[in-house]
């Protein structure tokens, strides 16, 4: 059973649960339980440390954004393109393996672009190393979906629904916070 079937699982008996004052521990021990998988979400398995380049990248210049996708969709040749930084590209899938920075120079700003290796549909779960790709797109300040033209409405919708798994807010704006201090 994946993390996600557990969550929703947990979220269940919630809602079954009467709330009173018998029930106060059982319910708090349950959202700890809730809360303990959604940071599983975004951990690397523990046992897969297995000597890998990492794909975090020190944040550079006036924004950061990141190009995700499916493999073979064109990441790293518009990486190309766009910044004159050489990623490789091939004719099979899975040709970037770690994340590659590039810089754009646009009206005296850099903005650091990022081309992150392809996800696959489960990568919210884990699955080829899809937490690791999905940590660096949350870190960024702009997530730019590159989905292949050829390819059927459904490449977006997997891919929308990979990334408000986990938590990425698509086309919404930051929420607006205020703070007021009255002394």
């Amino acid at each position: 059973m994946g993390i996600l079937e557990r969550i929703k699982e947990i979220e269940a008996e919630m809602a079954r649960t009467q709330k009173n004052k018998a029930t106060e521990y059982h319910l708090g021990q349950l959202k700890a339980k809730i809360a303990k998988l959604r940071t599983q979400l975004l951990e690397p398995p523990k046992g897969a440390s297995g000597g890998g380049e990492g794909f975090e990248v020190t944040k550079f210049g006036h924004g950061r954004v990141a190009l995700i996708g499916f493999p073979s969709v064109g990441k790293s040749t518009l990486l190309t393109m766009l910044t004159g930084t050489h990623s490789e590209a091939a004719s099979y899938e899975f040709t970037t393996l770690t994340c590659i920075p590039g810089i754009i120079h646009y009206n005296d700003t850099k903005i650091q672009l990022l081309d992150l290796p392809g996800i696959i549909e489960g990568a919210s779960e884990g699955k080829g190393r899809g937490r690791q790709v999905i940590a660096v797109a949350k870190s960024s300040d702009l997530v730019l979906m590159v989905l292949d033209a050829s390819k059927s409405e459904g490449h977006r919708q997997i891919l929308t629904r990979e990334l408000e798994a986990v938590g990425l807010r698509l086309n919404k704006r930051p929420p607006q916070v205020y703070f007021c201090l009255v002394i």
